[in-house]
């Protein structure tokens, strides 16, 4: 019998702890007891992972090596080691076992009696209440450390500050860079003067050689703009000045939202918590003197500029990089720009892209007949609906097949009672009665499988017909104000 081992703690301080080395004692202790061989390679561990995610290197290869059937069985101190949460810990354990691999809990060993499978569900239920409940007050009490000023927001020092690297999170232990500061001191009194901008000044740090926060010779807008933006910098320290939220936006229309970035939107003022002050690098009058430019610029930025009408704006991507494109207007001509043309601050990029600009009047045109195409004829809507759907459900078709499933199923339960009724009888055996017990079982399964997805089928169906409904009448109102809206657009 192959066993395979699975050990995990949260945190690093519990590593250290040596609360890993302590599953891993009982846990041998328990394979010398059973007589099973330990293979130090069939080990998994997870130092400092949490259990409420599933994404952690050494489950992720038990799990591989368990799909090729490597083990028999896998051994775990307790249910709380394997998830924090109930539904990722019966995932878990479902697929375990599909693959002909045993969990075993060394605390509570479960099997599968009905009443040790409710257990288990209080026992994930509870492990999940108690990681909501940790982490409330773990939240709870860093809220109160830094409305008491005994713990810096910060997860790294910003640029141009350090840390007691004993105690990152000291507010007492912040110190100034002096190298760092001195960037700082030059990047506001340059903003500051007349003509320059964020682009401009991060071209003239690149031109300077001066490295950015991350250690790259190419600053960019977003950089730049966050380290004038820092109120750290004038002496305070802030916590609560923004809020993070999953991404929404898409760099260009052409590709996806991207799941691994996360929004960050600002809080009021009045909802920011001063926790410390620390060495000041420029003056109180010169960050506010440079807040309020800041203001001004984006006020008047271009992409703020809705003078010019654009039909495609912010829905165009260059066929070539991919990147979004903007409007521009050049001597009353209106043109759809690739935004990798800029420069390498802009577009963060470091060659530029080669496509041509696109006139906006004959493409927004162009667009603007397909609009009027489709609104006209609300069957391409439809057409387009179905095949996205996998094709159109005919009713009566829907109907024959939900009854022969019906027939089908009833007449496997049929079956299901004769067998019974045949044992009890003394026809067949118990060994015959539960091999074709099974055999009917697994129909059973395949038949609700197939009703499950006819009733989706009918559900796509029935929203598609209430979406194609609701288009039609869409369609149907807007048909004459076509021409007006194109005029009113300033298209023509």
């Amino acid at each position: 019998m192959r066993i395979a081992v699975y050990v995990r703690v949260s945190t690093q301080r519990q590593a250290q702890a040596q609360t890993i080395e302590q599953q891993l004692e009982r846990l041998r202790v328990h394979c010398q007891t059973q007589g099973y061989l330990w293979h130090e390679e069939d080990v998994f561990r997870d130092d400092g992972y949490s259990g409420s995610v599933l994404k952690r290197p050494g489950l992720d290869r038990l799990r591989e090596r368990a799909a090729q059937a490597a083990f028999d069985r896998v051994l775990i101190t307790a249910l709380d080691r394997l998830a924090r949460k109930y539904v990722h810990q019966v995932l878990l354990i479902e697929e375990l076992e599909r693959s002909g691999c045993l969990v075993e809990f060394l605390e509570r060993p479960m099997s599968q009696d009905p009443h040790d499978q409710l257990l288990l569900q209080i026992r994930g239920a509870v492990a999940e209440y108690e990681r909501s409940l940790i982490s409330e007050r773990m939240r709870r009490g860093r809220l109160q450390k830094l409305q008491a000023g005994a713990l810096l927001p910060w997860t790294r020092p910003p640029y141009g500050y350090r840390t007691n690297p004993e105690r990152p999170r000291d507010p007492t232990g912040v110190r100034v860079e002096e190298a760092e500061a001195a960037v700082i001191a030059q990047m506001f009194s340059s903003y500051l003067q007349e003509g320059f901008s964020l682009c401009g000044l991060a071209q003239h740090l690149m031109d300077l050689g001066i490295l950015s926060p991350s250690g790259a010779m190419r600053w960019n807008q977003a950089s730049v703009r966050g380290i004038m933006t820092n109120p750290a910098y004038a002496g305070t320290v802030y916590a609560n000045r923004s809020r993070s939220h999953p991404a929404q936006q898409r760099h260009s229309p052409l590709l996806p939202v991207s799941q691994s970035r996360s929004g960050h939107t600002l809080t009021p003022p009045e909802e920011w918590i001063a926790v410390a002050h620390i060495p000041a690098i420029v003056s109180q009058e010169d960050f506010e003197r440079v807040q309020s430019k800041l203001a001004y610029n984006q006020q008047f930025a271009s992409r703020n500029n809705t003078q010019h009408p654009y039909l495609l704006r912010g829905l165009l991507s260059c066929g070539l990089c991919h990147l979004g494109c903007t409007g521009r207007t050049n001597k009353n001509y209106r043109y759809y720009f690739c935004r990798g043309k800029n420069g390498a601050i802009q577009s963060c990029r470091d060659k530029k892209c080669l496509s041509r600009m696109m006139p906006a009047c004959q493409l927004d045109e162009l667009v603007w007949q397909d609009i009027c195409e489709v609104l006209t004829h609300p069957e391409i809507i439809e057409a387009a609906l179905q095949r996205a759907q996998g094709g159109a459900w005919l009713p009566q078709e829907l109907q024959a097949r939900r009854e022969n499933l019906r027939k089908a199923q009833l007449s496997v339960n049929q079956q299901v009672e004769r067998l019974t009724e045949a044992y009890l009888a003394g026809i067949i055996t118990l060994d015959e009665l539960k091999r074709r017990r099974q055999d009917l079982a697994l129909r059973q399964e395949a038949l609700a499988s197939q009703v499950r997805q006819l009733e989706a089928s009918a559900a796509q169906q029935l929203e598609l017909a209430q979406v194609m409904s609701s288009i039609q009448e869409f369609c149907q109102r807007v048909q004459n104000g076509l021409i007006a809206a194109y005029v009113i657009l300033g298209l023509h």
